[in-house]
Order: C-alpha cells, then sequence, then structure tokens
C-alpha cells in the first residue's frame, strides 16, 4: 500500500512538471559511458508515454553512433523481450497503448534505459507495479551482465523506496541534472 501510495502522488508531481520541458542530454549519457569504458553496442529503450522521459533523442543519437536500438514488446504473462528497432521503422500499438517494434529479431541489451515513476539516492526505482522491467531484468541477468540506467526528472527523487525481494536496483540513474551511481 505503501508503493501506491507514493506512486500517485509522484506521478501527479510528474504529470504537473511535464510542461517545464527537461530534457536529458544524450552527449552526457554517452561520455559517461565512454568513462565508463563500456564499449557495448545494444541498447534497450522504450517508448515513452504517460508523461516519462522521453528518451527517443536518447535513442537515435545512439543509433547515429551505430548502436543497436532495442525496444521492448510485452508477451504473455507479462514478460517483455527487447527486439531490434530504428527511427524510421514502423511501430504497432499494444494493448497498453504503447507502441512496439514490429521487428522478429530477438537481441539482448548490453545497457538498458528504465523508465521510472521515482527514485531514491540508494538507486532504487519505483515502477508502475506491473512487475515488468523487475522480471526482465532478474531474466536477462541469468543470461548476460546488462548497464541499468534509470531515467528520471530529478523532482521524482524520493526520500526512500520501500522495496522487497522482487525489485532491482538500478545501475545509474541520470537525470537533467545528475547522474547518480
Amino acid at each position: 500500500m505503501i508503493k501506491s501510495k507514493l506512486r500517485s502522488r509522484v506521478l501527479k508531481i510528474r504529470k504537473k512538471n511535464i510542461t517545464k520541458n527537461f530534457e536529458i542530454n544524450p552527449y552526457r549519457i554517452f561520455n559517461f559511458l565512454k568513462t565508463q569504458n563500456y564499449n557495448l553496442k545494444n541498447l534497450g529503450g522504450y517508448y515513452p508515454t504517460n508523461y516519462e522521459i522521453d528518451d527517443l533523442n536518447i535513442l537515435e543519437f545512439f543509433e547515429k553512433k551505430n548502436y543497436n536500438i532495442l525496444l521492448p514488446i510485452i508477451k504473455k504473462n507479462n514478460q517483455m523481450e527487447f527486439f531490434k528497432w530504428k527511427k524510421n521503422d514502423p511501430l504497432k500499438i499494444n494493448k497498453y497503448g504503447i507502441p512496439e517494434p514490429i521487428s522478429s529479431k530477438l537481441y539482448y541489451p548490453d545497457i538498458l534505459l528504465v523508465p521510472l515513476v521515482g527514485y531514491d539516492n540508494d538507486l532504487n526505482r519505483l515502477g508502475y507495479g506491473g512487475g515488468f522491467y523487475d522480471r526482465y531484468i532478474e531474466k536477462i541477468e541469468k543470461i548476460k551482465k546488462v548497464i541499468k540506467i534509470g531515467l528520471a526528472f530529478s523532482f521524482q527523487k524520493t526520500s526512500s523506496i520501500p522495496i522487497d525481494q522482487y525489485d532491482k536496483r538500478l545501475d545509474f540513474i541520470v537525470t537533467e541534472k545528475e547522474i547518480l551511481r
């Protein structure tokens, strides 16, 4: 219950503040990854909805740097898989109203951009409550190492996020003001 109240409060704040035109500079993320000596080429993103940080400019920037851009497709039982997508490729709308790639080429991201509702200084993420990303991270980490980067507005930060055994901690959180690690 605590999570749902916190989620509701932060979503209201996010909707109210969206008019302030916050943006994350893709070059900051690119440079940060380079300074960490990450030489990875498969970037998993998301199609922004519900006032999330718009990562499409980030995805376009990385595509120009010859990264494979991947977007999720929701499967049965609230599972996700990531598929290759390019900026001008067509998309289809899923049952949640979110655009998804049509591609059938499955990829595993090296870097995963994760939308979030709220976050704290310990790199804990509050999502929408469906567990899609937590389940995906659990699955992919059994296959390979993935760098998990949460994207958020700085005003989505809270003093602490209540977590349980299913919640997956992020490696970094990037806002328009800072990179938390």
